[in-house]
């Protein structure tokens, strides 16, 4: 098969904002950010534990269309994107403690362990865990 994940994006509310906290608090690495006309930039990360080649795109929200989904999705409490931890208790007290608000904490959903919290940016993000 030729289909590859190798890009997904994310809208953020302000991108220097978005770009310091998935760096500096979840832990991503800056891959990509380059200027792409007035205020905007392509701005990509990636997990320094994961595969190197998969980025996630921290797209401006600056379209209606997008920052009325954004907002629906926040609202209704539904997680943007979802990352995998190895760890879901481990990795909900390390930012606990960098002061990240979660709107729900480790909960057991069948074969995984899941919680949700807010990127500041304007999503909620889920992390889980596989339960063995």
């Amino acid at each position: 098969m030729s289909l590859k994940i190798k890009l997904n994006s994310i809208m953020v509310d302000n991108q220097d904002k978005a770009l310091k906290f998935y760096t500096e608090v979840l832990g991503f690495a800056k891959c990509r950010d380059i200027p792409v006309g007035g205020e905007f930039r392509w701005i990509t990360v990636y997990a320094p534990e994961g595969h190197p080649d998969v980025e996630l795109a921290l797209e401006p929200n600056a379209n209606p269309v997008g920052k009325t989904f954004q907002d629906g999705l926040f609202q209704q409490n539904i997680p943007a994107t979802a990352f995998e931890v190895d760890d879901v208790e481990a990795e909900f007290k390390r930012l606990k403690g960098h002061g990240v608000v979660f709107t729900m904490e480790p909960t057991e959903m069948g074969p995984v362990k899941i919680a949700i919290f807010a990127d500041t940016c304007g999503n909620l993000i889920q992390i889980y865990q596989e339960l063995k």
